[in-house]
């Protein structure tokens, strides 16, 4: 775990439910609870609402709203500190364009950068690929 300003993407909250792959939901409740513990991890909006996407249909039993409205109170609103705004519209497509990722990756990068994190977590991207100061870390691997 890092005591770096960090980003969690959305897949590292799905995996602290994830009743079929223990060990990846121990190391992500850890993630997030060291991100709530120190306040060195960050997330955006986009990683909540993605996760009440996933929440509400994936899960093998889909959350309540109760529950989702709980867990936003209790670990996502603490984490959110990148909003969407016209800034971060044009950085991601900057680097989408510049870096060939995908929409979605470029905000998660995006918002990664703009929050000043050194490390961005996350299962979906390329480990180790750096953005400036931002580097890609897989905490599966």
């Amino acid at each position: 775990m890092s005591a770096a300003r960090h980003f969690l993407d959305t897949n590292i909250f799905v995996y602290t439910f994830d009743l079929e792959a223990p060990d990846k939901a121990r190391r992500a409740d850890g993630l997030v609870s060291e991100a709530l513990a120190t306040g060195a991890g960050i997330i955006s909006y986009q990683v909540a609402q993605e996760f009440v996407a996933v929440a509400r249909k994936p899960f093998q039993t889909p959350m309540s709203f109760e529950q989702i409205e709980r867990y936003w109170h209790t670990t996502l609103r603490p984490l959110l500190a990148v909003h969407s705004s016209p800034g971060l519209f044009i950085r991601a497509l900057d680097l989408a364009r510049r870096d060939q990722l995908s929409w979605y990756d470029s905000l998660i990068v995006a918002a990664a950068i703009q929050g000043g994190c050194q490390v961005l977590y996350s299962e979906d991207m390329q480990h180790g690929r750096r953005f400036g100061d931002l580097v890609i870390q897989n905490p599966f691997l």
